[in-house]
């Protein structure tokens, strides 16, 4: 399951939630702090490592 990072509108913090895809584009989660659904998702840089060998 992908883990996808949300910001909340209203307290500004940042969190992360592991989801299924059908899952994620049914409804926004609530924030784990203020419990608002006003929350935004935030795209972050993934880092990808490979082992090649020669």
């Amino acid at each position: 399951m992908p883990i996808y990072e949300y910001r909340c509108t209203k307290c500004r913090r940042r969190f992360s939630q592991q989801q299924g895809i059908e899952e994620h584009g049914r409804k926004r989660p609530a924030c784990p702090h203020c419990k608002s659904r006003a929350v935004e998702q935030v795209y972050s840089p993934f880092f990808a490592k490979t082992v090649r060998k020669s």
